[in-house]
């Protein structure tokens, strides 16, 4: 196991000792007690054993997921109250130690200070939030779909496509998935929202084309007048995975680009389209992962746009919103919307549309969800309709995205945004 599960390990251990205090001083059954010890043990141990039962030529299994799951829940909660209690500690032995030096004789002669009843209550109670929140995320959050709309406003949008509608969807994860019955209903809330054409920006699968199997027939229901068109993510390439050659990668690879076609999607692999209406023309530009950090760099912008007019209306899919912050805005060419996922909002932080929108994968990447300008340019990043890792989602629900794009017609500026 690596040192980074080993670190995350004792870090677990620690947070449930101190967490136990808290329970110990609460709960004065034994049995319970005991209980309480052995379910942080039980989750510890099954995490360990499904990682050592990893198959990479497979992916993460359900049961993989879950076990995951309950060893975040459990380490928030261990984690949370033993805070708490570890501070109390340290007054406590503060408070001996000046007992001991200032105090009369009768104080200092008394014994090590005992912890508090109500320090306890409010370990296990502030800790029991995101413990709790975890759990939901898991049984219900992954599957609490949300439709964001956003109406963006340009100036040189060609008439013929004022009020065109975009619905973006991205990060399917289909490896992950583990409820039918949800994603049908998912599919079905896409093509309600009628628009135009569908954009999906990639991760189809964790790592492996079999994966989509389940899921086929499902998402082959989805349905724009326009077509459905579609990017590649950087799990699509299979660098998740073992294989026992590299023939074996490129042959999977393959076959995801031939499911992508059996679903309906026009997979765009550095490749332009033209979208045409009443004689008028949008250019939709697709390029393959580009990310930094590690991530693959398959992307390229330049051969993507050729035979594209400089002076189009441009709407690029690019998987990974670091493209956008390092190659796309500086770029001669201007791109009016650039459509990204990738960051999935770290699936946990929390969102109050117009006041607050914090998750930690805001300090890894600077566009992380929702719309963002710049230089007359706008990206979207969607939050993603799957999930991976962690088998939930809290705060940072499952998104789909609704693009309507207006024709703004008093020349004052280039482009505005509003959420609806």
């Amino acid at each position: 196991m690596s040192r980074f599960f080993i670190f995350l390990g004792i870090i677990y251990l620690i947070g449930a000792f101190y967490g136990f205090q808290a329970f110990r001083t609460l709960v004065k059954n034994p049995y319970f007690q005991i209980l309480y010890a052995l379910s942080f043990v039980a989750v510890l141990i099954n995490v360990y054993v499904q990682f050592n039962h990893f198959d990479r030529a497979q992916g993460m299994s359900h049961s993989m997921g879950v076990a995951v799951g309950l060893f975040l829940a459990f380490m928030a909660l261990g984690f949370c109250s033993g805070i708490f209690m570890l501070l109390e500690d340290v007054v406590r032995f503060f408070t001996w130690i000046f007992g001991k030096l200032f105090s009369s004789e009768k104080i200092a002669s008394e014994g090590f200070p005992s912890r508090r009843k109500f320090m306890s209550q409010v370990a296990l109670g502030v800790a029991a939030v995101p413990f709790l929140s975890l759990l939901y995320g898991m049984y219900k959050g992954k599957y609490d779909y949300r439709v964001w709309k956003h109406t963006l406003e340009f100036d040189d949008l060609p008439d013929a496509f004022d009020g065109y509608r975009i619905t973006q969807i991205s990060d399917i994860h289909s490896g992950s998935l583990d409820n039918k019955e949800k994603i049908e209903y998912a599919v079905d809330l896409i093509n309600e929202q009628a628009s135009d054409v569908i954009l999906f920006t990639g991760d189809l699968v964790n790592s492996i084309a079999t994966e989509m199997y389940p899921w086929k027939n499902v998402f082959s229901k989805l349905k724009a007048k326009d077509g459905m068109f579609s990017v590649l993510g950087n799990h699509d390439y299979g660098d998740y995975a073992e294989w026992p050659s590299e023939e074996a990668k490129v042959a999977n690879l393959e076959e995801l680009k031939a499911i992508q076609e059996e679903i309906g999607f026009d997979l765009l692999l550095n490749e332009n389209r033209y979208l045409e209406r009443n004689g008028e023309k949008l250019a939709l530009i697709g390029v393959e992962n580009w990310g930094e950090g590690g991530f693959k760099k398959a992307g390229d912008l330049d051969k993507a746009i050729q035979s594209i007019d400089a002076n189009s209306f441009k709407i690029l899919m690019s998987h990974d919103p670091s493209h956008w912050q390092h190659q796309v805005i500086d770029h001669p060419y201007h791109f009016h919307l650039t459509l990204s996922g990738h960051t999935h909002g770290m699936q946990f932080g929390v969102e109050i549309p117009g006041w607050l929108k914090w998750s930690p994968v805001k300090y890894r990447y600077k566009y992380w969800a929702g719309v963002y300008e710049k230089m007359g340019q706008y990206i979207n990043v969607n939050r993603g309709l799957g999930f991976i890792g962690y088998p939930g989602r809290v705060g940072i629900w499952p998104e789909i995205t609704v693009i309507e794009l207006k024709k703004k017609h008093n020349n004052v500026g280039t482009s505005k945004s509003r959420i609806s």
